[in-house]
This record gives structure tokens, sequence and C-alpha cells, in this order.
């Protein structure tokens, strides 16, 4: 019979570990770093308490799922078109080239076995957390900070895509992409009814009257649509996390008036994810982190600062491109902030690890390295924020035009 013990103490570190840090305002640290840590505290490396059995599994995938999801959701799709797409779209592909260059120099030198999964786990970068420094630094809204989000989210788009195309790629490269064909068709479909659906004013009224009740009726459609494509992903032979991204950002193109007749919605799905399912998920990969692999020799302690480097570089240099539309100390700053990355690492790690493609001493030195990234890249990036002079908006408009200034709603 399934028990509750260890997700007792699962959940109570997920409580603890934001309340803690509300404490100490001063100390700048993402939540998702404390919970990490306090879970190799609580797990078999360090003190032993608590364990991943079958009910704490089941909700930490729920977790990297709803991770997911709410990546998908986050995506500003009207900002990912014209010269602004094109820009960090050829960055995002520098970066994947360097990264896969920096791979397969670690395979050279015996660092790495997966080459390949490395290269797409570093060229990733953690929107979620750039967001807040963005909003401290007052830059959200300028040409610099609408940069920034639009080169985060096509980093976490073509890092999923790449992702889900490694692991689902025993059947050949070709029938993985049909299949990928296949679920973006119908993802295409199912966006096209919802879209039509909304021109029912019969539809809209009862909608309009259920979802503040104890329906919740948005809550629970979205709910639907997000167990409906993981469910699919998982059955076409894909992953999880591709099916739950792509319902993220199906709702995201579909949902435009949350602002006039749905206020509470995107903060009602934030409320389940990140109050229940996304927290337990990272807590886990704290449990389940192998300390002692990390520790158990010399080189494996050494792959931490190494993996933090090529993190920087795969994420970092390509940043130069970004000389087009803001001036060179704002462009190194930017590459210094793209290069934070650590939920995707743990997503990616995870399953990793329960494929047999990565071993416990990687995976334990690749987190590591996305810890010390959220620990030190944001920090760095802010200072040196406040110190440069602020980027001029004018010499950017031919690159990133007027759609480059609009705010960003999305936290």
């Amino acid at each position: 019979m399934p028990s509750f013990t260890n997700l007792l103490i699962v959940m109570a570190v997920a409580f603890s570990a934001p309340l803690v840090l509300g404490l100490f305002p001063r100390l700048q640290l993402p939540s998702v770093v404390l919970e990490i840590v306090a879970g190799i505290v609580i797990g078999p490396s360090v003190l032993g308490i608590a364990e991943v059995d079958q009910t704490v599994q089941v909700v930490a995938l729920l977790g990297l799922a709803f991770l997911l999801f709410l990546a998908g959701l986050e995506i500003e799709f009207d900002k990912l078109r014209g010269p602004v797409l094109r820009l960090t779209g050829l960055a995002f592909a520098v970066s994947f080239g360097i990264a896969l260059v920096v791979s397969l120099g670690l395979e050279a030198g015996g660092l790495v076995d997966t080459p390949l999964l490395v290269a797409i786990i570093l060229c990733a970068t953690s929107l979620g957390v750039l967001v807040p420094v963005l909003k401290d630094a007052s830059e959200i809204s300028s040409t610099f900070g609408q940069l920034i989000i639009a080169a985060a989210s096509i980093a976490d788009f073509g890092a999923i895509i790449l992702l889900s195309i490694f692991f689902s790629g025993e059947g050949g490269t070709a029938s993985t992409l049909l299949l990928l064909g296949a679920l973006f068709a119908l993802a295409a479909v199912v966006f096209g009814v919802v879209r039509g659906a909304e021109h029912s004013m019969r539809l809209r009224a009862d909608l309009l009257r259920l979802q503040d009740t104890t329906a919740q009726i948005r809550v629970r459609a979205a709910l639907v649509l997000f167990v409906g494509f993981a469910a699919l992903a998982e059955t076409l032979g894909l992953e999880v996390i591709l099916g739950a991204f792509i319902a993220g950002a199906i709702i995201s193109l579909v949902d435009r008036d949350e602002v006039m007749t749905h206020p509470d919605f995107r903060r009602k799905l934030e409320a389940v994810g990140f109050g229940v399912f996304i927290p337990a998920f990272f807590v886990t990969s704290g449990v389940r982190f192998d300390l002692d692999a990390l520790m158990s020799s010399a080189s494996t302690v050494i792959m931490v600062p190494i993996f933090l480097a090529a993190l920087l570089a795969a994420r970092g240099i390509p940043a130069i491109m970004y000389r087009r539309a803001i001036d060179g100390r704002h462009a190194a700053i930017a590459g210094i902030l793209q290069a934070t990355s650590l939920p995707f690492i743990v997503a990616a790690t995870a399953i990793g690890l329960e494929l047999g493609l990565i071993d416990a001493a990687g995976s334990a030195a690749l987190i590591g390295a996305g810890l010390l990234s959220v620990l030190i890249f944001p920090l760095a990036g802010l200072l040196l924020l406040k110190r440069a002079a602020p980027a001029p908006e004018a010499d950017t408009e031919p690159v990133l035009g007027r759609s480059g200034a609009a705010s960003h709603s999305a936290v």
C-alpha cells in the first residue's frame, strides 16, 4: 500500500524552503536552489530520513511535467516573430553548435559518454530565474530585457524539441521526426477546435459562470489538455515533457483575453504547479542526488567547474550577435545572464538517469554546475547592470522594431 511518510517529508521541505528565504530578503537566492540542497540533506547521501518511494515518484513525475507545461504557458509567441525570432533563433543555433563542440571535447577527454545529450543540456536557459532579475534591475520592458526573454524562450523551446528527438531516437531519426510532426499536427487541430469554440457565445458564458465556482472549469480544461498531450506523447513513444510543453503553448496561444474575463486563470495554474507538484519535483531531485558519486573522485568534482564553464561558453559566446541590437557591454551581460540554467538540467538528467544514458556522477556534476550557475550568473549580471549605463533604445529599432519595447506580462 502506498505510504505518505516520505511525501510528508518532501512536502515539508518544499514548504520550508521559500519560508526560510522569506525571512532573509537580502539573500538573493532562488527557492529552487534551497529545495534541491535541502533534498540532498534529507536524502540517503546525508541524513537518510527520506527516500523516493512510489508515492513520491508519482508526485515528482507530475511536477516535472507541470514544470514544462508552465514553461510552454510562459512563452509569448507575439514576441517571437520577425527580427527578434531571426536574431535569437540564429544565436540559439550557434549556441547548440558551440555546445556540441565542447561536449565532443569533453568526450575526447573521457569526461562524458553521451556528448549529444550534454550538448542539449548546455544550450538551455532558465527563464523563470531571469525574469525576477530583470524586474529587479527595471529592465523587464527594455529592449535589453525583451531580447533576453526572447532568447530564453527560444532556448527553452529548442532544447525541449532536441531532447525529445534524442530520447525518442531508438526507432530512427526519421520515424521520430514523423511522430513529432504528427503530434504538432494534432496540436494544430486542437488549437483550431478550441479557438473556434471560443466563438460560441453560449459556451463562453458557461465558462465565465463556472470559472470561479467549485467547478473551476478553466483549470479543469487546462489539466485535461495537459494530461491528454502528455499521454499522447507517451503513446507515440515521445517524451512526456514534450506533450506537457505543447499543451502549455496551446493555452498560451488560445488564451488572449485573460485580463478581461479571467484574470486569475494563470495564477490558479501556477498555484497548482508551484504550490504542489513542481517544488516536490525539485526536492525529490535533491533526494535522488548522489553526493557520494560526485565526491567519489577528484576528477568527478573537477567536472562541476568544467560544466559551469561549458554553460558560459555555450550560452555566453553567441550573445556577441546581440551587438546588432544592443551595445557591447549589455551584450556581454546578456551572455552571462542567459548562461543561467537549472530546471532543464534537473529534468534532462532525471530522464537520462532513468534511461541509463548518463551515470550518477555525470548527473550530479551537471546539477552541481546548474546550482552554481543560478547562484553566480544572475548576481553577476545584476551587479554589472547596476554599473552599466542604460542600453540605448534608439539604435535597436531597426533590429527589434516596436515589439522589442513591449512589456512582458508572464512571470
